[in-house]
């Protein structure tokens, strides 16, 4: 398993996947149908909009359906062969601090046909080997999430706090992680 850029060459694996009742959002199943709708109306847009390192794009409909300023960030699609699932890494500039509504830098979802074969595990740990200028990143998963928990601690993560969530996810306890990254070296 790699990960690559979302590109047009690897799209009808990603929509395979979405017509398959697999959802990029695990709060918002709706957001597949969202994704399939954006699809049809413009494919190469909507490959695109997944590298927003800039945060020009439309601004992130929350759980509740409020409207959140988007950040910058971007998305990796797990691939085998096929789509298996994608991570994606979010920022804000300058900071490591995240705004209330973003629960953490780091997201991933591995589609149900192929989970359990260590894609996340590998796929958090080639994401972390990709930032720069991060002294750590945090992700959170639900307590219950015990398959996250164990992807996040396989790849140098220790747990930070159990936390709210803000009323927009669900208004329930969840727990925040930390990996700590590397400094770079001064040449």
């Amino acid at each position: 398993m790699n990960l690559l850029w979302p590109s047009m060459a690897c799209l009808p694996s990603y929509r395979a996947a979405l017509e398959q009742g697999w959802s990029p959002n695990t709060v918002r199943p709706e957001a597949a149908q969202e994704d399939l709708a954006r699809l049809d109306a413009d494919p190469e847009a909507f490959v695109a909009s997944l590298v927003d390192r800039e945060a020009k794009g439309a601004p992130i409909k929350l759980p509740d359906g409020t409207l959140a300023k988007r950040l910058p960030g971007y998305v990796r699609w797990m691939w085998d062969g096929a789509f298996c699932g994608f991570i994606s890494y979010r920022w804000q500039p300058d900071t490591c601090e995240l705004p209330p509504h973003v629960l953490g830098h780091i997201g991933y979802s591995v589609v149900p046909w192929k989970q359990g074969k260590g894609y996340a595990t590998r796929a958090l740990a080639l994401l972390l080997a990709e930032i720069q200028d991060m002294p750590y990143v945090e992700l959170t998963t639900n307590l219950d999430n015990v398959p996250s928990q164990k992807v996040i601690l396989a790849n140098g993560g220790y747990l930070v706090e159990r936390f709210q969530k803000p009323a927009a996810y669900g208004d329930s306890e969840g727990l925040r992680y930390r990996i700590d990254l590397p400094r770079p070296q001064a040449v």
